[in-house]
């Protein structure tokens, strides 16, 4: 019941919305049927928004590969490792808007660490988070530190649960260094995989926070995504059905990418 009232109820709501037209204050929002969405499709600040919700996740699916290779790393049995753990650990325990924050204090055009860097180099200065070609990737790079720590611990975790028995035994078949990990180690991290490309596919459409803190969509909405255009559209233009509409556009685009994942996670068990 509670499911229902605070998650299904919502939704439906929210895709109601959608199909009409109200400003937040009026008594009953107004009925336009599908043209919100007609209008959507054809905004040129919606098509950057989805194009680099796209970008988020291309450069997202690096998070999976690096904390695998960083709990691989982390789980050997050697001195001091508890420490070098608790250093890879901080990215994952910081807030999004402090990582946000470190970020743009870092990249600032007058007064960051990179141009300071820059200049002991004797480089020229630059500008990431002001150029309108490279400061959505700024912005992903941001992500992608405390993204890849939370795949570090997911998969420490499930390294933690692997069968000795099995391992032993592809040993005792001769099998060694990269045939010994993959025939005997990737097959049993199958559920991880899947929780972990869930949890980066999830994170790189929501996100919201490095955008509003770094960037705020600019320049000229070069950076914005659809969660934050949502909210720009939503609060600050109080167009709460055309905000509606982003929100089911992001919803149906988070929930296919999803269920694909689901798909191949119980083809992937059924072949076990």
């Amino acid at each position: 019941m509670l499911f229902a009232l605070f998650v299904v109820y919502p939704i439906f709501d929210n895709v109601w919305l959608s199909l009409h037209d109200w400003d937040g204050a009026a008594a009953r929002p107004a009925w336009v049927g599908g043209e919100n969405y007609r209008e959507l499709f054809a905004d040129p600040v919606f098509r950057t928004a989805l194009a680099n919700n796209a970008r988020w996740l291309v450069v997202y699916s690096l998070a999976p590969l690096l904390g695998l290779a960083l709990a691989l790393l982390l789980n050997q049995q050697l001195y001091g490792m508890r420490l070098v753990r608790s250093l890879f650990f901080m990215p994952f325990v910081i807030s999004q808007v402090v990582v946000g924050l470190v970020f743009a204090w870092l990249l600032h055009a007058r007064f960051g660490l990179l141009n300071e860097l820059l200049g002991l180099l004797r480089l020229g200065p630059a500008a990431p988070l002001e150029n309108e070609r490279y400061a959505v990737y700024a912005l992903i790079a941001a992500g992608l530190w405390p993204q890849t720590a939370y795949c570090t611990i997911l998969y420490l975790t499930g390294l933690a649960t692997l069968r000795p028995e099995l391992v032993e035994s592809a040993r005792m078949d001769g099998a060694s260094g990269w045939q010994l990990f993959r025939h005997a180690v990737l097959p049993q991290l199958t559920p991880v995989h899947f929780i972990v490309a869930m949890v980066c596919v999830v994170s790189a459409l929501r996100s919201f926070d490095y955008v509003m803190i770094m960037t705020g969509g600019g320049p000229f909405d070069r950076t914005s995504v659809l969660a934050f255009y949502m909210y720009e559209q939503t609060f600050a233009a109080s167009r709460y059905g055309y905000g509606a509409a982003i929100a089911t556009v992001l919803l149906a685009l988070m929930s296919g990418l999803v269920a694909l994942l689901l798909v191949r996670l119980f083809r992937a068990e059924g072949e076990r």
